[in-house]
């Protein structure tokens, strides 16, 4: 092998051996992780049905599920019906932020957003992550991830306030980068909430070590 051949191997191996490096980097390297209590982790539930009837919180794992005919969470809205932990007390308006979990969404439940930036200044939220029959969609549109069910997924979501940019990694992998909704006060949700329509009848979604990062 000549020495311009050997040059172009070598040049093709470092750029694989750096995707896979860069594929399988850890989203929050440069990130300062935030300690949460359980101060910081809100329920909001059908506002007519007591928190154990769509709430467990076990093992360290919170398991949230809703029915198609529930309530919304508070007598005056019009929303659809949601079981989500609402992160407290972190709001923010700038920066750049992460939410870190791990997922599981048992085969059957379709329609649920499971996890979300709520605040936008052209829209109630940022960024929603919806399960359709296995698939991970933005909203209900593109699509992010297939076979999400019946397994735990690494979820990281990170939010860059002043570039306008959101970031979905699954698994450590990156699998979108969107235009987020303009400038607002955010914070993270994740659980299951209701799409305007095509859901399914039960809903769940299961969550454990979630972690918040800033820079």
């Amino acid at each position: 092998m000549n020495s311009s051949v050997k040059n172009v191997v070598c040049f093709v191996g470092f750029l694989v051996i750096n995707s896979f490096l860069q594929s399988s980097a850890d989203p929050t390297d440069g990130f300062t992780n935030v300690p949460l209590t359980e101060a910081n982790f809100e329920i909001q539930r059908p506002y007519n049905v007591p928190l154990d009837e769509r709430y467990s919180f076990e093992n360290g794992i919170r398991k949230m599920w809703v029915y198609a005919n529930d309530k919304p969470h508070s007598p005056n809205s019009e929303t659809q019906p949601r079981t989500e932990v609402r992160i407290h007390g972190l709001d923010y308006t700038s920066g750049v932020w992460q939410f870190e979990g791990y997922g599981f969404v048992p085969n059957g439940t379709s329609g649920a957003t499971v996890a979300q930036i709520h605040g936008a200044a052209h829209d109630s939220s940022t960024i929603i992550l919806r399960i359709y029959n296995g698939d991970m969609r933005y909203y209900s549109g593109d699509v992010i991830a297939t076979g999400m069910y019946d397994r735990w997924f690494k979820l990281n979501l990170i939010h860059d306030v002043e570039g306008g940019t959101v970031t979905v990694y699954i698994d450590d992998e990156q699998k979108f980068q969107t235009q987020d909704r303009g400038r607002s006060q955010f914070y993270f949700k994740c659980g299951v909430y209701a799409a305007p329509r095509d859901i399914s009848y039960y809903m769940e979604s299961r969550w454990r070590d979630i972690k918040i990062y800033k820079k």
